[in-house]
């Protein structure tokens, strides 16, 4: 029987972490994020697919592709989140729940980050815990889709 599949999505930069900001982005790399929330969801019996990427038409394929096939999509949209409707209007059409996600907390920082595109389509956001957020959002998706 097959597991039902939570889709991990990382914006633009992210492929730096580890090495860009850790005053605000933590000291991590996004491989030990991933790795991360991979075993969270499999302790709670999901998969998780995860995909980086620096053009936001790839991300908004692959929210494309996930509709019908995953149960949730975390997103941590980076400089996305501020500006790509497209990316907004893809989630929007996603028929399950969105979590957004970010490491730093985007209201404790410079005012164009206060404005989120992404935050009219998700059901809640996980902000500011750096290292912990890919685990803190995984583990709220899993209590969201009530497993």
């Amino acid at each position: 029987m097959s597991r039902p599949t939570i889709l991990l999505l990382s914006g633009p930069n992210l492929n730096l972490l580890g090495e860009r900001d850790p005053r605000h982005y933590g000291t991590a790399t996004l491989d030990t994020l991933v790795g991360l929330a991979r075993e969270c969801a499999d302790r709670h019996g999901y998969e998780l697919e995860h995909l980086q990427s620096n053009h936001e038409g790839a991300l908004i394929d692959a929210i494309h592709r996930a509709r019908g096939r995953c149960a949730g999509i975390v997103i941590n949209a980076g400089a996305f989140t501020h500006y790509a409707w497209g990316i907004h209007d893809a989630l929007a059409a996603f028929d399950g729940p969105v979590i957004e996600l970010h490491l730093s907390n985007p209201y404790a920082r410079e005012p164009w980050r206060h404005v989120s595109v992404v935050a009219p389509v998700a059901v809640g956001t996980i902000a500011g815990f750096k290292d912990d957020g890919y685990v803190l959002a995984v583990e709220a998706m899993v209590r969201t889709l009530g497993r």
